[in-house]
């Protein structure tokens, strides 16, 4: 090889380094990733959230502009529990927010996440009734995904497996959802949504809502109707449909959500009617969760009956390996100075 030519490729390469080095140093300053995480800690601190990451975010650019998260803790301001751990997140961003566009996020993934179901109770029992102005949707231009989680209730697993794919979140245009897990006996289940969000004055509307949910080959529910949220914990919503159960039949279904007020939590009004069974039941659906993770916990604190109110006429029932029949049970919530478990009486056949 001759001097010369050793010359040239010495300085083709040196080129290619400079321009390398110019390039990373062009992807940080345009990422700004102290920009982004300073962003998503204000958006987390005005919903009373703190979020925190092991380490700074890192920028790349390829294959598409993003921010690699590793470590997220997301914590209600002022406790001590997590609401979210997660192993690492990526934000992909359009090209157009790198160069002074406005802020967006072209899709959001996070890698084994664990959600605490008391402390997100916490949390949302922590927040006002209602909120001032119009909520923002988050615009998310390719979808959301999730992997790998888990949803627990202090120390006890409610879902493994859990994984979310969502598509476009755009105001005006149908927004698809498919949510996957296993409950903690390894039954498979599956939630479908697709509804339309718009504003609608200071409310974010969920129009054309369809739903079904699957659990096993046994059990199938399809709802459509409609819900609306103010900000915070002011959410209602109304929908109505069936559920088939492989061994007892076809049912009738209506659910009514409440929003939280000063003195109620959210509330959850459930009918539904079909062969030999018939309930009507209102129901604050967290404080129901947390109850239904500690049946069949042997070192758990005595169980009683569910928080509500209302009604059950029961031809059978099977929960969590018991089977009862001819269960006919009244609920009845205790007054408000007191602390002990809602009122009941029931009768049953066997």
């Amino acid at each position: 090889m001759s001097r010369r030519l050793r010359i040239a490729l010495l300085g083709l390469a040196g080129v290619l380094v400079a321009g390398l080095v110019a390039l990373l140093v062009t992807v940080y300053l345009l990422l700004q990733p102290e920009r982004f995480t300073a962003m998503l800690q204000e958006q987390a601190r005005q919903a009373g959230l703190e979020l925190s990451l092991a380490s700074p975010a890192s920028p790349t650019l390829f294959p598409r502009p993003a921010l690699e998260l590793e470590g997220l803790t997301l914590t209600a301001q002022g406790a001590t529990m997590p609401i979210l751990l997660a192993a690492n997140g990526r934000l992909a961003l359009p090209w157009s927010t790198l160069f002074g566009g406005p802020t967006v996020i072209s899709r959001l993934e996070i890698d084994a996440p664990r959600v605490d179901l008391d402390a997100l109770q916490a949390w949302l029992s922590s927040l006002p009734s209602g909120g001032n102005g119009a909520p923002n949707i988050p615009r998310i231009d390719t979808g959301v995904r999730i992997a790998r989680g888990t949803i627990v209730s202090g120390n006890k697993l409610l879902l493994r497996d859990f994984s979310l794919d969502a598509g476009n979140l755009l105001s005006g245009q149908p927004f698809p959802l498919v949510i996957s897990a296993k409950d903690a006996g390894g039954t498979p289940m599956q939630l479908r949504l697709t509804a339309t969000p718009r504003i609608q004055g200071n409310a974010l509307q969920l129009n054309d809502i369809d739903l079904n949910f699957t659990r096993g080959v046994v059990l199938a529910m399809r709802l459509t109707g409609e819900a609306h949220w103010h900000g915070a914990a002011d959410a209602a919503a109304t929908l109505a449909g069936s559920l088939d159960h492989a061994d007892a039949g076809r049912y009738d279904i209506s659910l009514q959500l409440s929003p939280a007020n000063q003195s109620d939590p959210l509330l959850l009004a459930l009918k539904l009617d079909g062969p030999g069974n018939h309930l009507d039941l209102r129901l604050p659906p967290l404080g129901v969760a947390r109850w239904w993770s500690h049946i069949g916990d042997e070192e758990g604190p005595r169980l009683g009956v569910p928080p509500g109110s209302g009604s059950v006429d029961a031809a059978t029932l099977d929960v969590a390996g018991v089977h009862v029949e001819g269960l006919q049970m009244t609920l009845t919530p205790a007054p408000a100075s007191s602390t002990s478990s809602p009122a009941t009486t029931a009768s049953d056949g066997r």
